[in-house]
């Protein structure tokens, strides 16, 4: 980035003293030209797929942006020349407590989710068509990203054929998985197949251990006994259960546990939406062509008339809808509220989101569940909640490991005792 020369004439040392100044104090006068300063400006204020480069890039090298920006929030500089009254703007609610913002994540992504389990279920007891409603959800996503797109809201990213070739697995897995979780739902009880799913972790520490050759600690393998086991005692008894339902859960399993995989593998400098937004596109894609295979003969000859008859045109295409309106409303905002939240947190959002769409989905629906059936599911989602509190707690250790080496290096040593 040759604009990153005009920004510090004086080396390391201008680098860090222009930080100084805009943390501790007014600002003093540039001995740069109004025309040099005003390039500098420019330069670095460019734009990265919509993302602007923080000032941060321009400390010393040797010193990791992250670590400056997290020990040392860049504060705005004092009243100018330019601004002779000296008005700051003043903080917002959300701004000046964060809190209610994440909380209110989290209550759009579980209630958005619930009503999706919901609704989507209630479609399949006159339209029992997984592939086409999967068809639909991915549907009615994209061109709520291509209207997205549209305004600017957000900006598209730009992709070539490297970034699709890293997007094109992810997607692929998203689209089996997500086809596969609507067979199951279509099949048996929502709280069923969400008990079976909460299986997911067992072949993601699978696939982390034998797949990646990475170790897992036997402490995560121990506190995958009762997942296992809970699951088991739910099967055994629960009154929904069939064989179709059970295998199209557990290859949703697999499926997702292969695309965190390959998105670990797919890291961009995209933001998530546009991420999520074209492996949506991707996914819908390929869904179509099984979907006029495997069930488009019944549909043309009575699926859709039955459907029709049973409930009207106008219920059953504001249904398929609503439906795909909340099944990409609550991805989005699952991803978004993740990001905004420590891995502990994540983990334990995920669990209670979980519990809720289980105890919700009996409450509607009043499934009949035995003792055992249960006893089975609480069993399996304490044994999740144990499980992610391990690993949160572990990627936790890691973290603050990693931070400290990078802290201790020799060769930070005189940068942080200038900066701090």
């Amino acid at each position: 980035m040759p604009a990153l020369g005009t920004l510090s004439a004086g080396g390391a040392t201008a680098g860090v003293a222009g930080l100084l100044r805009l943390r501790r104090g007014p600002a003093v006068a540039s001995p740069l030209p109004a025309a040099a300063r005003a390039g500098a400006v420019h330069d670095g204020g460019q734009l990265v797929w919509g993302r602007q480069l923080r000032p941060n890039l321009l400390l010393p090298a040797g010193l990791l942006p992250s670590q400056a920006s997290k020990r040392l929030p860049l504060r705005p500089p004092a009243a100018s020349a330019s601004d002779p009254a000296g008005d700051t703007k003043s903080v917002g609610l959300l701004e000046k407590y964060p809190a209610i913002t994440t909380g209110f994540f989290f209550f759009m992504w579980y209630f958005l989710n619930v009503i999706f389990n919901i609704l989507n279920k209630k479609i399949y007891n006159y339209f029992p068509y997984p592939y086409f409603v999967s068809v639909i959800h991915l549907l009615v996503g994209v061109v709520y990203c291509l209207i997205s797109w549209a305004v600017g809201l957000p900006k598209r990213a730009p992709i070539n054929s490297t970034l699709l070739k890293l997007l094109f697995p992810v997607a692929l897995c998203h689209a089996l998985g997500h086809v596969t979780s609507n067979v199951s739902f279509a099949t048996v009880a929502v709280s069923f197949a969400h008990t079976i799913k909460a299986l997911e972790p067992f072949f993601n520490a699978a696939a982390t251990q034998f797949v990646l050759g990475q170790t897992v600690p036997l402490s995560l393998w121990l506190s995958l006994a009762p997942v296992v086991l809970g699951v088991s005692m739910a099967s055994l008894t629960e009154l929904s259960f069939n064989w179709k339902g059970f295998i199209n859960a557990m290859i949703s399993n697999i499926s997702f546990t292969y695309r965190s995989i390959y998105s670990k593998k797919a890291m961009t400098d995209m933001d998530s939406t546009n991420v999520y937004a074209y492996i949506s596109i991707i996914a819908l894609i390929v869904c179509i062509p099984p979907a006029v295979i495997i069930e488009g003969p019944q549909l043309m000859q009575y699926g859709l008339n039955d459907a029709i008859a049973k409930v009207g045109m106008t219920k059953f295409v504001s249904d398929l809808f609503l439906v795909g309106l909340f099944y990409h409303l609550y991805n989005q905002l699952a991803t978004n509220t993740l990001e905004r939240v420590a891995p502990l947190t994540h983990a334990v959002g995920n669990v209670l989101k979980r519990v809720f769409v289980i105890g919700f989905s009996i409450i509607i629906f009043g499934n009949k569940i035995t003792t055992q059936t249960g006893i089975g599911t609480v069993v399996a989602i304490a044994g999740v909640a144990t499980y992610s509190y391990i690993k949160a707690k572990i990627e936790e250790e890691k973290r603050v490991s990693f931070h400290s080496i990078i802290t201790m290096s020799p060769n930070l040593s005189t940068c942080k005792a200038e900066l701090l």
